[in-house]
């Protein structure tokens, strides 16, 4: 790889776009002004006229075409592939998010200035509420110890307002695919996604399998990009819920061992169990159906689930102290990141 690197250029920024005529036209033009790198569209097969538009209005963007909608995961995976021997780093955004001036650079120099990280996302804050922080990724992610993923900013459904308290670079436990730098040979390295996640959380499970060698991964808080979010699925749809469900149990299996994975599905059982009753209680049937889709359809593929090769001593779930975060949340009430 290192001697190949003379003939890639630095990085691409690189949008996967399905059906995404509606976004497009808001947020691309803040990519095309902002940006210093190539920029490329990734399209899963889009049925609207997004890609008519793009050649129309911006023939500048190249474009890689697939055939079938492979989701986040399948499609980013696709996608780079073709641009393997191109560039040296990736920077993946989603096609609802405004950039700011020199963005772009100041991921990719932070990452140049640090070899030991393999991944970077920036300060991320709400599109419609640009004083809060974006619910995908806020200030820098982390795990709890049941998997439980939540962020400097964002702690389950409460989102924080930012006043500058979370602008310090620091080593997170995953990066936001809202908005993610990454090493293409740690990218590579790592098989890339995992294609059978389809969609939510494939990039959390990536971090943690590149953590799990060694490598790290940060957050910068210095750049700043603004969010729409939910130009896939609504936080409020079942379908979400079950993605998110399915594939987090996929991820702690994939990364965690097998003694200490029983105990964390037994202690998550019992949870999600409960707000499933809590689902049914306020007459949401079809969330809790969904929990209990999420479940039943990860113990039906579990044999074909890849576990991770490292040993357990590379097994570390955060990158900060143990936290039970439901347990904070709901009954010692510490519902902002500071307070944790």
């Amino acid at each position: 790889m290192k001697n190949n690197l003379r003939h890639m250029k630095k990085a691409a920024i690189v949008i996967l776009n399905y059906n995404g005529r509606e976004v497009l036209p808001v947020f691309l033009p803040s990519v095309m002004e902002h940006s210093g790198f190539d920029c490329w569209v990734v399209d899963n097969s889009s049925t609207d006229d997004s890609l008519a538009f793009l050649k129309t209005d911006f023939p500048e963007v190249q474009l890689i075409l697939l055939h079938s909608n492979f989701g986040f995961a399948g499609g980013y995976n696709w996608g780079l592939e073709e641009l393997k021997e191109k560039y040296e780093y990736f920077i993946l955004l989603n096609s609802d998010v405004e950039v700011t001036p020199g963005w772009d650079e100041s991921l990719i120099s932070w990452l140049g200035q640090n070899p030991d990280y393999s991944a970077l996302q920036p300060k991320i804050l709400s599109w419609q509420d640009r004083s809060f922080f974006d619910y995908a990724g806020a200030g820098g992610g982390y795990l709890d110890a049941l998997g439980y993923p939540y962020c400097r900013g964002r702690i389950l459904e409460t989102v924080e307002q930012d006043h500058g308290q979370y602008d310090n670079p620091v080593e997170v436990d995953w990066a936001s695919g809202a908005c993610m730098a990454v090493r293409a040979a740690d990218f590579f390295e790592q098989e890339g996604f995992d294609a059978h996640f389809f969609a939510h959380m494939e990039e959390i499970d990536l971090c943690w399998r590149l953590r799990r060698t060694g490598r790290k991964i940060g957050y910068l808080g210095s750049v700043t990009v603004f969010h729409q979010g939910g130009a896939t699925l609504a936080r409020t749809n079942p379908n979400k819920l079950y993605l998110n469900i399915r594939n987090n149990l996929s991820m702690i299996y994939k990364n965690v061992s097998g003694f200490r994975f029983f105990g964390i599905i037994v202690a998550k059982g019992v949870l999600e169990m409960a707000v499933g009753l809590g689902y049914l209680a306020r007459g949401k049937k079809d969330f809790t159906l969904a929990m209990m889709r999420g479940y039943r359809d990860f113990i039906a593929r579990i044999r074909t689930i890849k576990k991770s090769s490292k040993k357990p001593e590379m097994e570390k779930s955060t990158s900060g102290p143990i936290r039970f975060i439901v347990w904070n949340y709901l009954f010692l009430r510490k519902r902002v990141f500071s307070k944790l």
